[in-house]
């Protein structure tokens, strides 16, 4: 990418009405765009990065043999209200619309229901099971509030998976390989150091779930957690009761602020047995079919990520999210010169930064952006045959022959 020839543009302010960090970093950086409280839209770089996300999201899933769909937003309310989620005293975050011709719709804040329906049309042998199937879906909710950045939204990017199963065993399995995968994409998303699974309430279906909460003083959830980490709850469960029963005590704990960046939960028959999805067992005999969810909230770990590693001078971008590895400046008539030869053939890993502006304009945009590494290549630094390559993380600066390049 050029800046030259995109219509971003950086800011030096963040709006007034932007008070969290994430929101007012990406938006000075020309990431995001406010449209409202909650309410999004995500530019070039912000696609970028979260193209990056969902494609480490993924390449974990796939390796446990899900498959991804797409499906509707809009929502038939007879599904939800078989489970009684469509009334707004038992859900009260639904948006919903009515039909030109006449009647409801809701807009989806998540997909349990729609997707047990689906399944009812392909599943009916033991031998069709099981499945596992994902999408990354916008859901909509009606926050009362939503002043946390891309970190709550009332429209946002999740990806949710749902598995089917024959039996509890083969659910407890499923959810085993989904632990392990979920480890693999915290810490590929370079939150692997900070994020915990957090023991949580199951609600009615069982006595626990568990979250995946990131270590954040602007969290807005609050976990205990003994000395290695080994045991970590979630403030709504950290309670006598249940710390008899894993063998400890209020004093083995500290108290942190968390932000949430995934859940996963053993729905068991509490969608598939109002809506009727059985299968047929190997004795011939109708069976329930048992579900397990399990979410990640893609634009959120956007701002936990922005809000986690930023610095004074702006974002600061894991490699592995960033929207380009490179930020390139050029300097000088030969520098301008060799930094447009380097560009050519890296297009998709170099931001280059050619407009017509002074070098401490280019070297501010290049620490808002957060890009990991910025090459500079002047008059000066080529007349030792050398660039210069700054990590965006540490500050620190290394000369680099040119015609070694970007091979380290």
């Amino acid at each position: 990418m050029r800046l030259s020839k995109t219509f971003i543009k950086t800011l030096r302010e963040a709006p007034k009405d932007e008070i969290a960090r994430n929101g007012a970093l990406l938006t000075r950086a020309g990431y995001i765009h406010k449209e409202l409280a909650g309410i999004y839209d995500y530019l070039p770089l912000g696609v970028l990065v979260l193209e990056k996300i969902k494609n480490i999201i993924r390449e974990e899933l796939n390796a446990i043999d899900c498959e991804e769909v797409q499906m509707s937003a809009l929502q038939n309310p007879e599904l939800w209200e078989a489970t009684g989620r469509f009334s707004d005293q038992e859900v009260d975050i639904w948006f919903k619309t009515e039909l030109a011709s006449g009647g409801l719709l809701g807009l989806a804040p998540t997909h349990e229901e729609p997707m047990v329906n689906m399944m009812k049309t392909y599943l009916s042998s033991y031998k069709d099971l099981p499945v596992y199937v994902y999408q990354f879906q916008t859901k909509f909710r009606n926050e009362m509030r939503a002043k946390s950045g891309v970190m709550r939204g009332r429209e946002f990017l999740m990806k949710d998976l749902y598995s089917f199963h024959a039996s509890e065993a083969d659910l407890d399995d499923f959810y085993s390989k989904v632990e392990t995968a979920y480890a693999k994409i915290f810490e590929r998303l370079g939150l692997g150091d900070s994020t915990y699974e957090t023991f949580a309430s199951g609600g009615i279906f069982s006595k626990f779930s568990h979250e995946y909460q990131t270590i954040l003083p602007v969290g807005e959830d609050t976990i205990y957690y003994n000395k290695d980490k080994s045991l970590v709850f979630n403030k709504e469960v950290f309670n006598d009761e249940v710390l008899s029963e894993f063998g400890v005590s209020k004093a083995d704990f500290e108290g942190a602020k968390a932000a949430e960046v995934g859940n996963i939960f053993k729905l068991k028959f509490k969608y598939t047995e109002p809506l009727g999805l059985k299968y047929t067992d190997e004795s011939n005999n109708a069976q329930m079919v048992y579900m397990g969810c399990y979410g990640i909230g893609v634009s959120r770990v956007m701002g936990v990520v922005a809000e986690k590693f930023a610095d004074e001078k702006g974002l600061v971008w894991p490699e592995a999210v960033a929207p380009f590895k490179y930020y390139l400046v050029g300097i000088g008539d030969e520098g301008t010169k060799a930094a447009e030869k380097l560009y050519l053939g890296r297009e998709n890993e170099i931001l280059f930064d050619d407009r017509d502006a002074r070098p401490g304009e280019k070297f501010a945009d290049a620490d808002l952006l957060g890009i990991p590494y910025r090459i500079v290549i002047s008059d000066k630094t080529l007349k030792d045959s050398k660039i210069e390559i700054t990590n965006r993380a540490t500050g620190e600066i290394k000369l680099v022959d040119i015609e070694k390049g970007l091979t380290d």
